[in-house]
């Protein structure tokens, strides 16, 4: 039998880990139970292939290579370059695109090295406000980009769409360096070229930040702004099922002259990300991009995504047949938005009552939100994981009973306390057992829960 260094050396860490660390092998191995034992509805989470995980826990991590493939400031760095040279062509076969940079961080550190390299303290960048479903990286005060920047916000108009209008009034008023599209609590496509008409009328340089949207985008399930903004960028841990890093993407307008005035876009972020604002990259990282990016581009990943956004419709459906306040009354992508007020509670209460009860969501804003970030009025609802596990039509509606089962019975004091029936709580909970049991982690082999009659 042929000896595989990889899994020897994975199996002894686990191993040394288990003996010699007790109380960080019980800690992560009681993080993989909660996982496997809880229904997670987070849209900004998925679950990662342990084929990533595998890739993440790699020998790479030992390697230091400041700079790019085959333009090293370090030697010994030939694997490492045929790694990261993997992930750059993966990355660039999966969105269509002419120039990928792997090497960032997280898509927030995305953001921020081309924000900080187009733009200069105090120059004006025009984003969906954080209140309307935009990113804090999109110019909210509480975060660098509107504390650098002079922050312009757009929002959302009636009917709980992007205002265009809005955005093209703004703009023409404003003169943005640049615009950023995209959002973190939006249900609806966004029109990528319409944005970049509105840019291109005012000289703006189009930032699209596709974070939420990324496995969509990548199948076709959603439009791409790959050839209609200057740049875009993303995370790889929501809806690309990857580590957690980032992307820096061009389509078209890699070629266009450097913001600098010196070479082409695509040198000029070159640059922005090394040496302008990373130092060495996450190799180990960069190689779990580059496997997950390898099954984006592969047909069952087409038909994951498909099953995410049929169970997000489903389940928004089924949410406003209970009569809950869906933002837009429905959703185009992954992401629920569900509007509170009428229930009298706030996001943290139906939060922590639906954890109590095993159900993982997360505390947001609404349109028109006056509540503490802390606080909200709504919760953010997303099916990445759920269809991961392989659930399908009927399960999403049972997901939206739960949820609904759970906030009937919620009954809050104030914004932070509650009280709930221990019945109902027992009667959820173990709804939610049985169902995580019919449906386990795909690929995660582990035990599951024993449930009396299954």
């Amino acid at each position: 039998m042929t000896r595989d260094p990889l899994r020897e050396l994975l199996n002894h860490g686990s191993d040394e880990l288990a003996a010699d660390d007790p109380d960080l092998h019980t800690a992560l191995t009681g993080e993989l139970r909660r996982q496997t034992r809880t229904l997670s509805l987070v849209a900004s989470s998925s679950v990662v292939h342990p084929s990533v995980l595998a890739s993440q826990a790699s020998v790479a991590v030992n390697v230091t290579a400041e700079g790019y493939p085959g333009r090293r400031y370090h030697a010994g760095c030939a694997g490492v370059d045929e790694i990261e040279r993997l992930a750059i062509d993966r990355a660039r076969k999966a969105f269509g695109a002419r120039y990928a940079n792997v090497q960032p961080h997280s898509a927030t550190t995305a953001n921020y090295t081309v924000l900080s390299s187009i733009m200069s303290p105090g120059e004006t960048l025009l984003g969906m406000t954080l209140e309307q479903g935009g990113h804090l990286t999109h110019g909210s005060p509480a975060a660098l980009a509107g504390d650098y920047f002079n922050a312009v916000g757009y929002g959302l108009d009636a009917f709980g769409a992007i205002d265009y209008e809005e955005v093209a009034r703004l703009a023409a008023k404003h003169r943005p360096k640049v615009i950023i599209c995209g959002a973190t609590a939006y249900p609806r496509r966004i029109d990528f070229r319409r944005f970049r008409r509105i840019a291109d009328e005012v000289g703006a340089y189009l930032l699209a930040d596709i974070s939420h949207t990324a496995g969509m985008v990548a199948t076709g399930l959603h439009p791409s702004p790959i050839d209609h903004a200057h740049v875009t960028t993303t995370c790889t841990h929501k809806q690309l099922y990857g580590p957690r890093g980032g992307l820096i993407l061009c389509g078209q307008s890699a070629d266009l002259p450097a913001p600098s005035g010196k070479g082409t876009l695509a040198t000029f972020l070159q640059r922005a990300v090394f040496p302008f604002s990373q130092g060495a990259p996450m190799l180990n990282a960069i190689a779990a991009k580059a496997r997950a990016l390898d099954l984006v581009t592969r047909p069952e990943f087409g038909s994951l995504i498909r099953r995410v956004a049929h169970l997000a419709e489903v389940l928004a459906q089924r949410l406003l047949e209970l009569g809950h306040d869906v933002v837009t009354g429905g959703t185009d992508n992954h992401i629920v938005l569900v509007d509170l007020t009428r229930l009298g509670m706030s996001g943290l209460v139906a939060e922590r009552a639906l954890e109590e009860c095993d159900i993982v969501v997360n505390k947001n804003r609404v349109p028109g939100d006056t509540t503490p970030a802390l606080v909200t009025s709504g919760l953010r609802i997303g099916t990445n994981s759920a269809a991961w596990r392989g659930m399908g039509p009927d399960e999403a509606r049972q997901c939206a009973e739960l949820i609904d089962l759970v906030l009937r019975h919620v009954r809050p004091s104030d914004i932070r306390q509650y009280t709930m029936d221990p019945q109902v709580r027992t009667e959820a909970s173990t709804a939610v057992t049985r169902l995580c049991a019919r449906f386990p982690l795909r690929a995660y082999p582990v035990a599951q829960p024993e449930v009396a009659g299954l």
